[in-house]
């Protein structure tokens, strides 16, 4: 029993039974304080030192407005009805729960009684396993997805000179915690190398969590990064949403395209890479997070930062290491090999060995690949169910990359088709705008007339996204 607590207590407490009322106060394990009508903290129990870690004698005769402005403890003390639930102690950064309600003098409000309980530790276990929940439900639906995605290699293929410079440093920066920025076209596997710096990082066992950033509608990718409170819009989901950030806690974040993301966004992105904190969309509450960022980009960022487009400052934050993935049409060498491996795995899938006739060869070498790596593994999954046998000619290849005369005789084989005659047609308009537009898929889009949602479908279903 304090004795300092009895000797600032006023007439709130009344001075006959105050010797055994003190007795039962600090035999509570939750915290009691009593504050008086202008907020002047007259008793605290034991349970408050031992709880809160703040000696009892150092708050006694100290005004809770000036402590903690925005206790609910206050505001209860000014509308006179008692509250009950979770709030967040700034002073002492730990979050009670609790509830209070004033003490009556007559009809006057002669001050107020708060009980409480520190549950800083129950909040991050709840987040922690709010996180694991969220990794859980993350990777489910990237399964869900990727079992309607055409196959994608799990590492890259290939002796080209350049590609194994970037292949070199790439593991050199995996083993670090800098941010990582990955400059490539569409279709080179910038998903599939920020994976691998992922997988060979000592955050290895911990989740990589994929954004892409073109995707996400404008008004919905800030509550898609950082997550939001309930309440925080119309719509939102009782009880809140984690944002990508904090499931990626403690792994790494892969923002796809980042050159698409808004300069509003990008302002907000650039405190969290420098502070490794956030709060989330209608909350007050700073989280932090321990994450690696590997950005990645077809943009052309220089460029952007010159038209005003893209921050400089967050371009440096982003750019300590660049990785530069090489176009399948400057890495021609690598082709054949690279076509080797798809047909492997087509044969496997299809139960007959499958291979290239000398034609189909110089063809593929010859040919530019707007669409790159993912351009070939689709050409050469088409051509090993059309053809029916084990070697594929030129007349096998999709329609839209063949000569004008196999082109036609490749409809001719049915010439009432039209479902894949119009995909054909579709997925060479698509290719076709983003070769125009340099690969600026918001340009390309509008070019195209189509909605944003039915363009990301649209690449899927053809295998152009990356």
């Amino acid at each position: 029993m304090s004795a300092g607590a009895h000797a600032v207590t006023t007439s709130i407490i009344p001075q006959w039974n105050r010797e055994l009322l003190f007795e039962i106060l600090d035999n509570i394990h939750d915290v009691v304080l009593v504050i008086d009508s202008d907020t002047t903290i007259v008793y605290a129990n034991e349970a408050y030192a031992r709880i809160l870690g703040v000696p009892v004698a150092k708050v006694l005769g100290r005004r809770l407005d000036a402590i903690e402005p925005d206790s609910p403890t206050i505001k209860m003390l000014h509308t006179g009805k008692p509250s009950r639930g979770n709030g967040y102690l700034e002073s002492l950064n730990i979050t009670v729960v609790g509830s209070s309600f004033p003490l009556y003098n007559g009809k006057n409000i002669i001050g107020a009684v708060s009980i409480f309980k520190n549950i800083t530790e129950v909040v991050e276990l709840n987040r922690e396993l709010q996180q694991t929940k969220g990794v859980a439900d993350y990777l489910k639906e990237q399964l869900e997805q990727w079992e309607h995605l055409p196959m994608s290699f799990k590492e890259y293929v290939g002796q080209n000179s350049r590609l194994k410079e970037t292949l070199v440093l790439a593991a050199k920066v995996a083993r670090t915690e800098s941010t990582v920025l990955i400059l490539g076209e569409s279709g080179v596997g910038k998903d599939v190398l920020a994976r691998a710096v992922h997988n060979c990082s000592r955050r290895k066992d911990k989740p990589m969590i994929k954004v892409n950033c073109a995707a996400i509608p404008e008004d919905l990718i800030e509550s898609e990064l950082f997550g939001y409170e309930e309440g925080a819009f119309t719509g939102a989901k009782k009880g809140g949403k984690l944002g990508k950030f904090e499931i990626a806690h403690g792994g790494t974040i892969f923002l796809d395209e980042i050159g698409d993301m808004s300069i509003t966004m990008q302002a907000k992105l650039l405190r969290v890479l420098q502070e490794k904190e956030f709060e989330r969309v209608g909350g007050t509450k700073t989280i932090k997070v321990n994450i690696r960022v590997i950005a990645a980009t077809n943009r052309d960022l220089e460029s952007m930062i010159e038209k005003g487009t893209f921050r400089h400052d967050l371009y440096y934050r982003l750019n300590i290491v660049p990785l530069v993935l090489t176009p399948l049409r400057e890495r021609k060498d690598d082709i054949l090999e690279l076509s080797k491996t798809f047909l492997k795995k087509f044969s496997r899938e299809l139960g007959h060995e499958l291979n290239l006739s000398s034609q189909a060869e110089r063809f593929l070498l010859k040919y530019e690949w707007p669409g790159n790596i993912r351009e070939l593994q689709n050409v050469l999954e088409h051509a090993s169910i059309v053809c029916g046998g084990t070697t594929i000619e030129v007349r096998h290849l999709p329609a839209h990359i063949i000569p004008t005369n196999d082109e036609r005789a490749s409809v001719e084989e049915k010439p009432y088709d039209v479902k894949e005659i119009v995909g054909r047609m579709e997925k060479e308009l698509i290719l076709s705008a983003l070769a125009t537009y340099n690969n600026n898929r918001t340009q390309a889009m509008k070019a195209l007339g189509i909605s944003r949602r039915a363009f990301y479908d649209k690449l899927r279903k053809y295998g152009i996204e990356d």
